[in-house]
């Protein structure tokens, strides 16, 4: 017998295009206009209010760790090595992998 407990299970990309386009649907039978609701000036002010609180969220709290960690972190460790050996493989040089590898010396 088939365990469906023990499978991980995650939604696709076109998974949720369907979940859209089921969801439009329903919407139309029930003659719910998505532009009506979204052009309102209640969605309007409540969608102003929403982007206005996740701006200050983000100056606040998250566009420092997220600049330290992609400048920092990602573009001078990572990005800058690997650019530095792809150009050495252009080249024909060993890499820094190559050049650091532990060796075998037999006598």
């Amino acid at each position: 017998m088939f365990n469906f407990n023990k499978l991980e299970r995650g939604i696709s990309i076109i998974g949720i295009l369907l979940l859209a386009v089921i969801l439009i649907f329903v919407l139309s039978y029930f003659n719910i206009s998505v532009k009506s609701v979204v052009e309102s000036p209640t969605a309007q002010e409540n969608i102003t209010y929403v982007g206005g609180g996740t701006r200050n969220l983000w100056n606040d709290y998250f566009k420092a760790p997220a600049s330290y960690l992609w400048n920092d972190i990602f573009i001078n460790i990572f990005w800058k090595s690997f650019i530095n050996n792809m150009e050495r493989i252009r080249d024909g040089q060993p890499t820094d992998y190559e050049l650091n590898a532990p060796t075998v010396n037999r006598p």
